[in-house]
């Protein structure tokens, strides 16, 4: 979830690196008595007993998807007030991209890990697969976008390479993939149906589900949602996702399971407080949201949104995405830059005065610590070989962004989508992470 134009000098960065190493080595006798010293001096991780990884990446910069999660596989992280290792260890590493800020040379060279623009070669050994499971992360770089505004990152043309290797070994193994698995819906749904067809385990999406929330908010199974509402903020595809799949992991846990998505309509400006005002969308809903962020600007939000932006965040009118189910179930999320810069929710049940509501905890950079759920749910993913949480999910996401970048271009039009006619069945636990975020060792 960083601004992809963050930029940070590789020098000034690798020099910090290097003199934190520097001093790690010269004390590593008493790190490894303890592990008081895992947030200032953690002790470099052997790759002796755990199983190999492959990351396959747009770019490897500082700050990016790539950096943190791949850091948490390499350099190990804090769980639970612990110094906590993954069971698997960064094998290869494969980057499309490499700015003058490129950090993947280095910390290959550091961590001894074999350096390539090849996803083939990153995942085979001849024609023997040569590791235990692969991390696709195509977020960041210098891509273009199309009309509709959607940022062309190549997680489908990475995807299909990764199967490529697959067929080629005779072998697959579990993938996670960040975010969004496509821009587009019919190759979205090609990489679900190739995880299917190699049945090979496939994880998927952003950090938001599985990171900490306040209150700790799981609704029950069968829950009788009527109407959800997410609060969110940012530029329109790139935290459109998160907003939508922080709806999504609270709506699919609705009575009857998951049915899919009739339609979608994505409304700006002036139409989005007329919506809440006819009834399109709920304002008790996000009075009940906005309770719950830490970040919510003191006055109107008609004022607010569009007035300025936070930072790395552009100005820009409200955008509302307005979600019908097929079951009839109500949900929207909204963009609101300007009036907060956090990410809440809201429901109401049927038959209940009280509206369940919640903010979806994202510690800042630079540890920007929601990656740790995100991580802790690929370690799940690797070391089962199961996904945690149904690959469908990210899916239905992936088809309604789309479908919604498509009512946005055409002004509001509703867009019907009877491809998103999808079911699937939702895990009793949502594998957020509990407890505070910061626990001391």
């Amino acid at each position: 979830m960083q601004d992809r134009n963050s930029r940070l000098s590789r020098r000034k960065f690798l020099a910090g690196a290097a003199a934190l190493t520097i001093a790690s080595s010269a004390s590593a006798k008493d790190t490894a008595k303890t592990n008081n010293s895992s947030c200032s001096r953690p002790p470099r991780p052997s790759i002796e007993g755990r199983k190999p990884i492959a990351v396959i990446t747009t770019v490897y910069r500082p700050l990016s998807h790539a950096f943190h999660i791949t850091a948490r596989f390499l350099h190990g992280y804090v769980r639970n007030g612990e110094f906590h290792v993954p069971q698997h260890f960064v094998r290869s590493i494969c980057v499309e991209q490499t700015p003058d800020n490129d950090l993947s040379r280095e910390i290959a060279k550091d961590f001894g890990c074999k350096w390539t623009k090849s996803v083939a070669d990153a995942l085979l050994d001849g024609n023997r697969l040569a590791v235990d499971g692969v991390l696709l992360i195509a977020e960041h770089g210098n891509y273009p976008r199309n009309d509709k505004g959607q940022i062309l990152y190549p997680r489908f043309e990475l995807f299909e390479k990764i199967v490529a290797a697959f067929r080629k070994a005779g072998k697959s193994v579990p993938v996670f993939c960040d975010k969004h698995l496509s821009y587009q819906w019919d190759r979205a749904r090609q990489m679900v149906e190739w995880s299917r067809e190699l049945k090979f385990p496939l994880l998927a999406g952003s950090s938001l589900p599985v990171t900490w929330r306040r209150p700790e908010l799981e609704l029950p199974l069968q829950s009788p949602i009527d109407e959800a509402l997410v609060a969110a903020y940012g530029p329109l595809e790139v935290y459109g996702i998160h907003a939508l799949e922080t709806l999504q992991c609270m709506v699919e846990r609705r009575r009857g399971g998951e049915t899919g998505i009739r339609s979608v309509t994505c409304l700006t400006g002036n139409d989005v407080w007329r919506a809440g005002d006819d009834g399109k969308w709920s304002w008790d809903l996000l009075e009940s949201a906005l309770r719950c962020s830490e970040s919510v600007c003191p006055g109107d939000i008609r004022r607010n949104v569009g007035l300025y932006g936070a930072p790395g965040t552009p100005i820009v009118p409200a955008t509302a995405f307005l979600i019908e189910y097929r079951d009839g179930t109500r949900g929207t999320a909204l963009l609101l830059n300007g009036h907060i810069q956090d990410f809440v929710f809201a429901c109401r049940l049927r038959g209940e005065s009280k509206i369940p509501a919640c903010l979806f905890h994202l510690p800042p950079p630079p540890g920007a610590r929601f990656f740790d759920g995100q991580v802790m749910n690929i370690e799940r993913l690797l070391a089962g070989g199961t996904s945690p949480y149904p690959s469908e999910r990210t899916l239905m996401t992936s088809g309604a962004l789309d479908a919604l970048l498509t009512s946005h271009e055409r002004r509001g039009q509703s867009i019907e989508t009877p491809q998103l006619d999808l079911s699937y069945s939702t895990p009793a636990d949502s594998g957020f992470i509990r407890g505070p975020v910061a626990v001391g060792g």
